[in-house]
């Protein structure tokens, strides 16, 4: 299978909460959600929903990433969607678009802090 990516991910689980921003009439009523983000790279996230997006859908993200303790807010665009276990839960796979590049900054400053991290105390990394 041909890899897609653009960027290696890492796998580390955030609180996110999301805003969708899109116009569509078939997005969830619920418009702000906090969900999880399994894993990120700088140009995009995997993330663990409990409602059903539709793909293409816009996306604000802010991450809380409480060992920096600090927000990163990103702009997305669902790229793909499965559902997890009967339809209860979902993984969505988001492509990072119109994001400033402040909080590219952010996410590399991050994801190079942690691969650090693991690499020089491999036991002790919880994700």
């Amino acid at each position: 299978m041909e890899e897609k990516r653009k960027a290696e991910r890492l796998k580390d689980c955030n609180e996110i909460n999301i805003s969708v921003i899109s116009d569509d009439k078939n997005q969830p009523k619920e418009k702000n959600q906090t969900n999880y983000s399994e894993d990120i790279s700088l140009s995009g996230t995997k993330i663990r929903l409990h409602t059903l997006l539709s793909v293409d859908t816009t996306l604000k993200i802010d991450f809380f990433v409480s060992t920096l303790q600090q927000k990163i807010t990103t702009f997305g665009k669902v790229k793909w969607i499965k559902s997890m276990i009967e339809d209860q839960g979902y993984e969505a796979g988001v492509e990072f678009v119109d994001t400033p590049g402040e909080s590219i900054r952010q996410i590399y400053n991050y994801i190079s802090w942690k691969q650090k991290r693991i690499s020089l105390y491999p036991e002790n990394v919880t994700f």
